[in-house]
């Protein structure tokens, strides 16, 4: 009889995991969580396909594990794949203070934007962490996947500067088209007619909309664009030297450059202090952002200064009042915000008279 039963027990299978439904419905562990857990904001054809994996390997939840499951580390991650130190250091400083305050832990992870499986490590670092909710900086607040992967597993995110505005999602964000136009303005204001401008990242909302806002204050002063100002830079120092030398050997090269970030503008003033142009007295160079660099360089560079550390401490604010909202089921305030922003003047930009 012992050894039937021996024999009995070689042919048990084993027991169908959390693992082998979400293998069996192609999402992720957390996915089949929240549907297991009847949470809201699992797509319905997402649920379905839940549901049926769980009763084709006929699978039963084990209570402990559920309640595992649904802990929380009261984490925040900040993901970020941002050329400017100088950039991030003010997040960080935000998002450390807002979540220290809430009494939450942070986790700052870098990922790649142009990695084929960006959604699927994000969706992995949330599950070996227990993450409660990320901050999304640009450009990977714009990633489509990323988003789609968000909303189907029903993670809580805020993004800062977000390229559109009208999905629905916690987001903080200034005005960025209309900040490109005023420090275009200032520059008109100076005198300026042939404006140079060194683009952003391609892949960062925030740069197309500078881009207009340079656009937008030409065309109202009835200056026509000349394409061969405009340069593409990558917000980094590197690229803004590369782009101030295409600009100031062209034949015409132009009296004032505006550079959609300070550390391309302070590229910008390498290149001149090289070619011994004198700023401002020959050349005028504004910037944006008001990072640190802005104030390190000679002369001290006009700029935008955009409030990176109170935006990303009200992205976590954000953050934390959609979690509570959506675990009380009640509205908790407010889950999208816009900052002003200030234009800062300093000794870059000097007067030139009109022709």
């Amino acid at each position: 009889m012992r050894g039937m039963g021996r024999k009995r027990r070689g042919r048990e299978t084993r027991a169908p995991t959390i693992d082998d439904v979400a293998a069996r419905a192609d999402v992720s562990i957390k996915t089949v969580s929240r549907v297991i857990n009847r949470e809201a904001n699992v797509r319905e054809e997402t649920a379905s396909r839940v549901m049926r994996a769980i009763r084709e390997l006929n699978y039963r939840p084990n209570p402990a594990a559920r309640n595992l499951a649904g802990r929380r580390a009261f984490l925040i991650a900040a993901l970020y794949d941002n050329p400017s130190d100088n950039y991030m250091v003010g997040v960080l400083h935000g998002v450390l203070a807002a979540s220290e305050a809430a009494h939450y832990g942070v986790l700052l992870t870098p990922f790649e934007m142009t990695s084929p499986r960006l959604a699927n490590q994000v969706r992995e670092m949330i599950s070996l962490h227990r993450v409660s909710g990320l901050v999304l900086t640009p450009p990977l607040c714009d990633h489509p996947a990323l988003l789609e992967a968000l909303d189907e597993d029903g993670t809580d995110y805020v993004q800062i500067a977000p390229k559109d505005e009208t999905r629905g999602k916690p987001f903080v964000a200034i005005d960025d088209r209309r900040a490109g136009h005023d420090i275009t303005e200032y520059l008109l204001s100076r005198g300026h007619r042939r404006i140079g401008f060194i683009k952003g990242h391609p892949l960062h909302g925030a740069a197309a909309r500078r881009e207009r806002g340079y656009h937008d204050a030409l065309s109202e002063h009835g200056i026509a664009v000349d394409p061969k100002l405009i340069v593409s830079g990558q917000f980094t120092f590197e690229s803004g030297v590369e782009s101030g030398r295409r600009l100031l050997h062209l034949r015409d090269r132009p009296t004032a450059v505006f550079a959609s970030n300070d550390d391309m503008a302070a590229g910008v003033l390498h290149v001149a202090h090289e070619m011994g142009i004198a700023v401002p007295a020959e050349l005028s160079v504004a910037g944006f952002d008001d990072t640190p660099i802005a104030r390190s360089v000679y002369p001290g560079l006009t700029t935008v200064r955009q409030p990176i550390r109170a935006m990303a401490h009200g992205a976590v604010e954000c953050l934390i009042r959609a979690m509570r909202g959506r675990a009380s089921r009640r509205a908790e305030g407010p889950t999208q915000e816009h900052f002003d922003y200030e234009l800062v003047i300093r000794n870059s930009v000097a007067r030139i008279a009109t022709p």
